[in-house]
């Protein structure tokens, strides 16, 4: 079993923590889902077309993502945690180098996507990452429409 991502931190760093990860959008004591807001009635990978995801609830709502905004909300202990101390939200990417002689790196895009169970999907990412497990309600609660999005932040997608 791997410890990798596990932190020990007093109670009050906690309650900062959970209460900053709430007010984001995940992790923390967010409101339970309903069965049929985290089931997926389609869900449509688009890696030929090197789009992105698209799943169709249960519930009649549609979520849409891209690969690089996926990549970078990667859900891993080590993303996370990265995101954590860095201050990016899920999806938002890290910043670029200001060296003008930074070696280019391609947008990273997926190589194989597996279903986990019935309850996620996992990408092997060109960039060499796989550790995300992408649950349905880690995707329902980071869904990019704009109802989501304002009823997330107060405010609209920006892309």
């Amino acid at each position: 079993m791997s410890h990798e991502g596990i932190r020990i931190v007093p109670a009050d760093r906690a309650a900062e923590e959970t209460a900053r990860d709430a007010a984001r959008g995940y992790g923390g004591d967010l409101p339970k889902l309903s069965i049929s807001a985290v089931t997926p009635l389609k869900v449509r990978v688009k890696k030929s077309e090197g789009t992105g995801v698209e799943i169709d609830w249960h519930d009649g709502h549609h979520s849409a993502w891209t690969f690089p905004w996926l990549r970078d909300a990667c859900p891993c202990a080590t993303c996370h945690e990265e995101r954590e101390h860095s201050g990016r939200l899920p999806g938002e990417p890290m910043p670029k180098d200001p060296n003008p002689l930074a070696l280019y790196h391609p947008p990273a895009k997926p190589l194989e996507v597996l279903p986990i169970g019935k309850y996620a999907i996992k990408f092997k990412w060109s960039d060499g990452h796989e550790g995300g497990i992408y649950s349905w309600d880690f995707l329902r609660r980071v869904c990019r429409c704009e109802e989501c999005a304002a009823s997330h932040t107060g405010q609209e997608v920006q892309e």
